[in-house]
């Protein structure tokens, strides 16, 4: 038996495995140790332990490549075997990682309460993705810039107050995650991430963003809500790609001509007392958030917005009955005021 499948069956003992298992898992079951002869099993290369109750592991068999964990109690890691390349131990208790991590192509150490993470992560040149959200990282060290094979960077809900302008030299393309952290700037290096599709900046503390985010042409998703931006660059228009963008909690007066491109543009709870003619060059909006602001009137422009499917005006201050809004919901738009 190459495999033992065991998922959600309630165990709280590893049941007996083959010398030339390779495949273990026992995700979401009760276990609260495992013994050494895990470290034994030499044609081991993946177990699955999410969801148990371990507080430690056993030294683990050099063939292992990937340690699935998330979700168990570990304040502590064993030595990481030479060929790991996967480790994922989001969600646990851990005080700090090991010094050495093997050739890794995913770390995925989310939750945990970490204070500093070894600089060796900073080193991990074949890394893929990365997760370190939800700890308590307070600095991130310019060689970040090293990690050329970077796709995926989740840094969010840490209290990191400086974004390096060497994020700028990683080849990110899913996604960027930097929020709740508390930085008052974004590197105009972040222009760089041209094939970058998702980043999210919300819960920080910007008051604007840099020009050069206009240059991030495969940007798909934006999200800036709570932060303090008055103004955004007239870059932004530049998106070609975008979809969609939340901008929730800001304090925005004025908007620039924002892309063609977009679906969904979320502008509650901002300071806007009116809007303007460009909004009608938004065709393919499906969407438009626009509670809790300053709106008085509205442009006849909103008539283009042949695609628009939602509109919610609630916690406005409109002067009567603006036809605008009568020609939208004959057409099947549903508008909330």
């Amino acid at each position: 038996m190459t495999e033992l499948r065991a998922p959600g069956a309630g165990l709280t003992a590893l049941p007996a495995v083959a010398d030339g298992v390779r495949l273990i898992d026992l995700a979401w079951n009760r276990l609260t140790e495992l013994p050494a002869r895990i470290g034994e099993l030499s044609a081991l290369e993946e177990l699955r332990l999410d969801g148990n109750l371990l507080t430690c592991l056993p030294p683990l068999p050099s063939s292992l490549r990937a340690l699935h964990a998330d979700g168990n109690r570990l304040t502590s890691l064993p030595p990481c075997p030479p060929s790991l390349e996967s480790l994922f131990v989001y969600g646990n208790a851990l005080e700090r990682l090991p010094a050495r991590l093997g050739p890794l192509r995913h770390l995925a150490a989310g939750g945990n309460g970490l204070e500093e993470v070894p600089d060796e992560v900073w080193r991990l040149a074949g890394l893929e993705s990365l997760n370190l959200a939800e700890n308590r990282l307070t600095h991130v060290p310019g060689a970040i810039g090293g990690l050329a094979r970077l796709r995926m960077l989740d840094l969010g809900h840490n209290a990191i107050k400086v974004i390096p302008a060497e994020i700028g030299e990683l080849g990110l393309t899913d996604y960027l995650y930097l929020s709740d952290n508390g930085f008052t700037h974004v590197p105009a290096s972040i222009g760089r991430l041209s094939g970058l599709a998702y980043l999210n900046l919300t819960d920080n503390r910007l008051t604007e963003l840099p020009s050069s985010i206009g240059d991030m042409a495969a940007l798909k998703e934006l999200r800036l809500y709570n932060n303090r931006l008055t103004t955004l660059p007239p870059s932004i228009g530049r998106l070609g790609e975008l979809r969609e963008l939340h901008l929730q909690g800001n304090h925005l007066t004025a908007l620039p001509p924002l892309p063609a491109s977009l679906r969904v543009l979320d502008l509650r709870n901002n300071h806007l007392a009116r809007l303007p003619e460009t909004i009608g060059g938004l065709t393919r909006l499906v969407h438009l958030d626009l509670r809790d602001n300053r709106l008085r009137e509205l442009p006849g422009a909103l008539l283009a917005l042949t695609a628009l499917e939602k509109l919610d005006l609630r916690w406005n201050k409109l002067d009567g009955d603006p036809p605008e809004l009568r020609a939208l919901e004959s057409r099947g738009c549903v508008v909330l005021r």
